[in-house]
């Protein structure tokens, strides 16, 4: 073979190289991302199944325990914002790719703590690392996937929310069996992605630019009322979505006469319903369009959850599971929505979708119904959330109908 020939061939083979490799890059971005948001929310729910032990050794007070969740809930969800803007403004992928393994490292260590200080600390930097991952995965993971972004985030989010079902069991089992402190070896996973994360995953497109940027609150300003709307979409569908994940074992057990197990399976059952909600949502809001999927997912989730209230039995938990399943139909639908709304700043607006008002809602209305719960009863106090949804469907006709 001729050198010119040789030479022609090795371009051609470049060429296709790089053709597939642009290809096969955002499926394999959306991969890695989803693997990783599902340690990072597994690990973002293992509180509860560490506050029994946490509680007998430190000997805290329901009121501490509580402050406890709320430092955590802080820590993972309020602060996104906050890595949303630091994501575009630092093109960078560790903070996605350390995520995982920075909040396993802490998170399973919370058996460690010496003293209750020792656990907010641990607490707090542990949900740094959750925070810190999902404005920029999520920002990234349907980028260069072409139509259908609503089926890819549904995928992305999905896999967290799968996560964050597993995550009590799987610590429950570790403790259970090898000790409060030997959960420690339950970051090993979270690890292990962090280490695929760090290798496989693409560098963020404009990377080594960041003294270029500038955060621009113009194109924010530009849409702030479907924004906003969208934003506290999100707040009324989280007041529920969050209220219930925390308090149902409680409710069940006190309140129906469930074992604690049947209160945790009943509880997984809930949340696995809402991870495949989300992929559902996802779907059909590529065939209808996001804004009729949060409208039906708004009305249709009310008397489903109204039925898991007013009977018992097989109907009753039929009723949550497919309540639970609706109501987070629009998880992927309210991201995909402001990311398309701000497309220049997407982490900053998928954090607000997804962390600040998941967070906000958690920290005001937990403690809320708790004290509601003293005074009116647990099942006057979380019944009267399922009204909220209502609410949603009034603000969702606000909505520009080309959403």
């Amino acid at each position: 073979m001729s050198n010119a020939r040789l030479a022609k061939r090795v371009a051609l083979n470049r060429v296709n190289a790089v053709s597939y490799n642009e290809k096969l890059s955002p499926r394999l971005t959306l991969v890695l991302l989803s693997l990783g948001h599902f340690f990072v929310d597994l690990y973002s729910s293992a509180l509860g199944a560490f506050q029994p032990a946490l509680v007998a050794r430190h000997g805290m007070s329901l009121t501490q325990a509580g402050v406890l969740g709320g430092v955590m809930v802080f820590s993972t969800s309020v602060t996104q914002p906050l890595y949303g803007f630091l994501s575009d403004r630092f093109r960078t992928k560790l903070f996605a790719a350390l995520a995982p393994g920075f909040a396993g490292l802490f998170i399973s260590a919370l058996g460690l703590a010496p003293s209750y200080a020792g656990l907010l600390a641990m607490a707090l930097i542990g949900g740094a690392g959750v925070s810190a991952f999902h404005p920029q995965a999520s920002s990234r993971v349907t980028a260069g996937l072409g139509g259908g972004k609503g089926q890819w985030m549904a995928i992305f989010i999905s896999s967290g929310a799968l996560g964050m079902a597993i995550g009590p069991t799987y610590f429950s089992t570790l403790i259970s069996r090898l000790g409060l402190g030997a959960a420690a070896f339950g970051a090993i996973p979270g690890v292990i992605v962090t280490a695929l994360l760090l290798a496989f995953l693409p560098p963020v497109h404009g990377a080594g630019h960041a003294h270029e940027r500038r955060f621009d609150w113009q194109p924010l300003l530009a849409v702030w009322k479907p924004l906003t709307i969208l934003y506290f979409l999100v707040f009324i569908r989280s007041i529920v979505q969050i209220t219930f994940a925390q308090l149902l074992p409680l409710y069940l057990h006190r309140e129906r006469g469930m074992s604690l197990q049947s209160a945790s399976y009943t509880l997984s059952l809930y949340l696995i319903s809402g991870a495949l909600g989300g992929f559902v949502g996802g779907h059909l809001s590529d065939r209808w369009g996001g804004r009729r999927v949060i409208l039906i997912s708004m009305a249709s989730c009310v008397p489903f959850l109204a039925l898991f209230f007013l009977t018992t039995g097989p109907l009753s938990v039929a009723g949550l599971a497919l309540g639970g399943l609706t109501l987070l139909f629009t998880i992927p639908v309210n991201v995909v929505m402001a990311q398309e709304l701000v497309p220049c700043q997407s982490g900053t607006v998928s954090a607000l979708m997804m962390g600040f008002s998941w967070g906000s809602a958690g920290m005001i209305f937990i403690p809320l119904t708790g004290w509601a719960s003293d005074h009116f009863g647990m099942q006057a106090a979380l019944s009267s959330l399922v009204l909220f949804p209502i609410i949603g469907i009034l603000l969702t006709l606000k909505l520009p109908k080309h959403l």
